[in-house]
């Protein structure tokens, strides 16, 4: 079972050819695209968006995993976060 469905391909190859005839550029600041991983990104990225088959981004699993340590370590020193006001 591919990982990756046609319409990903399709798009991975037109950032690619963008990047090679000097036309794809990033998002928000608009710079002009010249690292080949950052084309692909932005390929698989667009792809994510139209709803081809494309797997999840790392660093989002990486972030979900961050949080539920914490509840899990909170929880087991049974301590709540509380504010107290510093008396001077």
């Amino acid at each position: 079972m591919p990982k990756y469905g046609k319409k990903a391909q399709q798009k991975v190859k037109r950032a690619m050819e963008e990047r090679k005839s000097g036309t794809l550029k990033s998002g928000r600041s608009g710079r002009k695209v010249t690292s080949r991983k950052q084309a692909i990104a932005i390929g698989l990225s667009e792809a994510r968006k139209a709803g081809a088959k494309v797997p999840a981004k790392k660093t989002a699993k990486k972030a979900t995993r961050k949080r539920t340590t914490k509840r899990v370590a909170r929880k087991a020193t049974g301590r709540k976060r509380t504010s107290r006001k510093k008396s001077a």
